[in-house]
Parts: C-alpha cells; structure tokens; sequence
C-alpha cells in the first residue's frame, strides 16, 4: 500500500516549502518537466506545482488569469478561504495541510498551489492524463451493440459505467496501492445488491497489497488479490473491455475492480461458467443466442478433449466401435510417436499466434497463411506429421479463438498439453487420470471464497439450464443465488 509514509506539515514560510519541493522533487535539475512557478496573489508571495502534460492548459491559463487579477482588499483576510470558495473558478479545490501527501496527489497530476504565511495549501485538480478515444475491443468484438470500450484512463472507464447505471447506489471507492507507483485503484458496487462481505474481502486485499510499484496494472494487482492460487491455471477473476459487461455484472452483485493505465477491468467473484459468456449471445434473440452459446461451448470443449481423445483411440484400437474402426492410422505406421507430433503442432500454434501478434498488421494475416499452409503442408509431405494431426490442431485452434475468455483459452492450452503428455504415455490410465485431475482442480477452486463450479456445485437445476440456454431478459428476475446478494429479485420495484 501506499500508506505508513511520514507526514511533513506545510511550513508558514513559503521558502521552506520550495526548499523542500526542490530536494525532494529535483526541479529543474533532473527532472524538466515539473513546473515550480512562483508568483504573486494580492501582493502575496505564492507558488504553483504541476506536472507538464498532466494539467489542462485552457484551465490553468483561466485559474492563472483570476488569481493573479485579484487585488489585496479581495484576499484579506483568510486569503486560503476565500481562494477556495470565492476566486478560483473551479469545482475539484481540496485543501491539504501535510507536504508529503501533496507532492504524492501533485505526482498524479493535481496542481498544488502554496501561499506564504498559510499552514495549508489547495490542490487543483485540473489534470487531463493524455488519453484515446473509447473504442471497439478487439477480443469482445460482437456483431450488434455499443461500439465502446475501456480505455487506460480510469475517470473515463468510470464514466462508460455510470453512463449504463444511473444507480444512487452504485459505489465507486478510490484506494492507492504500491508505495512508489502509488496506482490508483477503484473498486464499485452497488450497494443495496452486493453483499458487504464481498465487497469487504475484495478491499482489505487491494489494500493489503504491500509492494514497491504496480506497473502491469490489472495484471499484478490480480496475482496480490488472488494469493493462494498462483499455480491454478484456472483464472479466479474475469476481464473484460466491456462497459455494458461490467455493468450487468454490477447489476447481478459483483465488485468490479479498475485499476489507472489500464484497458481491462476485472470481476469477482466468478465462476467457470462465467469465462462461457459473451455479450454476442446477449444481443441476440433467445433461439439464435442458445444455438450461438452451444456453438461456443462446443468449440470450447473441442479445444481440450478432442486431440487427447483421438489420440487414445489411434492407440488403443480395441476401444473403438466397429463402424468407427476406420478412425486414424495403425500405430505400427507412425515413424514419429504420435503425442510427439502433437506437442510439436501444440507449440507450432502457439509460436504461430505469438508471431502474428508481434506483428505489423499487414502481415499478420500473410504470417497466418504461411504458418498454416505452406509449413503445415510441407510437413505433411516430407512424413513428418500425419494429416490428421494438422486436421485436429486446426480444430483446436478454432476452439481457442471462440473462448470467449483470453484466460481460459490459455489455461485450455497448459490442460490440452498436460492431457496430450498423459495419454501418449499412459493411454487410457492416463487419459482417465487427467481428466480427473482437472475435475478436482475445478471442484476444488474458490474465487473470493466461493464455489468455482456453481451451480454444477453446489448444485442448483434452474441456474444451470440458464448455462446452455439463453433464457429472455424478463424471465431472469432472479439474481445469482451464491452471491448472496441484499436484493435478491430484479424485477422487484
């Protein structure tokens, strides 16, 4: 946390302060772009602090213009009092007495101003964080809907939220986190939903968070608030990039959790089933968006299984159902063991997808084909891959990319690997040994403290239908029984 620092009151005397400023700041000296402007307010002597390019110009031109046209009888006396209710033309003014704080606030682009013979001093908050304009995510991408997205500005991502949630009750609480970075962090709720000991847990973990800096955001804040469950590759939170997702899971009783530079915001607490959802089948009506939601699931649950399965079938004919004996070579045929050939094509997709992210744009899509086409078939030809292995992969791949969560997609992958690993080793022990490895793993996993495979356990029918079919909006009135939310009923008025 950004806490325990020592606090060092405003001195009366102007050039303490400034004598303060510059050693503890090194203005000027070895860092040019804080701004220590000395000036003069009704004939007494004051300064301002900022941060160039984190301050509005056409703001701090206009407070600038006011304060220095001010003449002595308008400011005396109670010179502070009457610049923070009367003179300064701007709503956000706080006044601060401890040193050390304003030079952390000034840090995140406030501007402190400090006026000689005053124990306090008055931060502006007139920043403008250099910012782009909400657009389309790339991963959440649907067919009909709203076009925004987050951004990396917090103020603004909490705006795309309250632009759907009008709420008097949606709470939005600041908390910093890392001593040096001092990331600012926000937690919302909607008060009379969730329930408080939810939102209790997730803000005594943010702000338990004792490090030196969060610089990958979103991503180190997880790994502080999900302590215990490192080596589970099944994600404990859900991103998304999505303002009207964030705001429905607000509306079911979630805690949405933004943190500054940061594109994503992240939901807790979750289920799997949760990384199942995409806003696409939301958009649709009820029949198209259960067939599209089955589509999914089924691509989801291709993209672990079917390899592993094929594979054990190849290897152990005796399993196969007779009309089904045709599937796959004889093992006597295979120059190359034939799990090999799979961990070969599982890390040539891999190093495909990688290379196509980093790079330009224009050649993604020729790097892809490349990829795909030329070394899949190449290898085909000379032996060293059957043609069912590239068939298979390609089937996995498709299911990677219609998981709707980046998370679980790569989770998917480590599990693909582990079953391909078991089973070309072990066969059938193997393949039954993983699959119950990831059933404990799942059954044994909590987010927050809750079941991570509700409602399949603890079980509850009706929530699970509502998993694989896409009920009407105005027959789900009732929100998600684990989460024990204040109001339970949605439609009640």
């Amino acid at each position: 946390m950004a806490g325990n620092e020592v606090k060092t009151e405003i001195s009366k005397k102007l050039s303490e302060n400034i004598q303060y400023l510059n050693e503890r700041l090194a203005i000027g000296e070895k860092n040019f772009d804080i701004i220590l402007k000395e000036i003069v307010i009704g004939g007494k002597k004051a300064a301002l602090l900022f941060i160039d390019g984190f301050t509005s110009n056409d703001i701090s031109t206009l407070i600038l213009q006011t304060i220095l046209s001010v003449r002595r009888e308008d400011i005396f006396p109670g010179i502070l009092d009457k610049l923070l209710h009367h003179l300064i033309p701007y709503v956000e003014v706080t006044p601060i007495n401890d040193l050390e704080e304003a030079i952390r606030e000034t840090l995140a682009g406030p501007m402190l101003l400090l006026v000689d013979g005053e124990r306090q001093g008055l931060l502006i908050d007139i920043r403008q964080y250099p910012a782009r304009s909400p657009q389309e995510p790339d991963i959440e991408r649907i067919t009909r809907g709203s076009r925004d997205g987050f951004v990396e500005t917090l103020v603004f991502n909490i705006s795309l939220i309250r632009r759907r949630i009008r709420d008097p009750k949606l709470r939005v609480e600041a908390i910093k986190a890392g001593r040096r970075s001092v990331t600012d962090v926000a937690i919302m709720y909607i008060e009379d939903i969730a329930h408080p000991g939810i939102v209790e847990n997730v803000r005594s973990r943010i702000k338990n968070i004792q490090v030196d800096a969060l610089p990958m955001a979103e991503k180190s804040v997880e790994e502080f608030i999900t302590a215990g469950s490192h080596w589970n590759p099944f994600p404990a939170v859900r991103y998304t990039e999505r303002p009207d997702v964030a705001a429905t899971h607000l509306i079911e009783g979630h805690v949405v959790i933004i943190i500054d530079t940061s594109p994503s915001v992240m939901i807790a607490p979750v289920t799997f089933f949760h990384h199942l959802q995409h806003a696409e089948e939301s958009r649709q009506n009820p029949i198209s968006g259960t067939y599209v939601r089955w589509v999914r699931l089924i691509g989801i649950f291709i993209s672990f299984v079917i390899i592993p399965l094929w594979m054990l079938l190849v290897l152990e004919p005796q399993y196969l159902p007779e009309p089904l004996a045709f599937i796959g070579p004889k093992e006597k045929e295979l120059s190359i063991p034939l799990f090999v050939q799979f961990i070969i094509a599982h890390f040539g997709l891999d190093l495909v997808r990688m290379a196509s992210i980093h790079t330009p744009s224009p050649f993604a899509t020729a790097l892809g084909l490349v990829g795909a086409l030329l070394i899949g078939q190449i290898a085909v030809e000379v032996g060293f891959f059957l043609p069912e292995v590239l068939l298979y992969t390609g089937l996995v791949a498709l299911g990677v990319f219609s998981t709707p969560s980046y998370e679980l997609s790569m989770a998917n992958r480590v599990i693909l690997l582990v079953m391909i690993v078991l089973t070309g080793v072990f066969r059938l022990p193997g393949f039954l040994g993983g699959i119950a490895l990831i059933l404990l793993r799942l059954f044994t996993t909590r987010s927050f403290g809750f079941p991570y495979m509700w409602p399949l356990y603890p079980f509850n029918l009706k929530a699970l239908l509502s998993i694989f079919v896409r009920r009407p909006i105005p027959l789900e009135q009732a929100r998600p029984s684990y989460l024990r939310t204040r109001d339970a009923d949605r439609a009640k008025s």
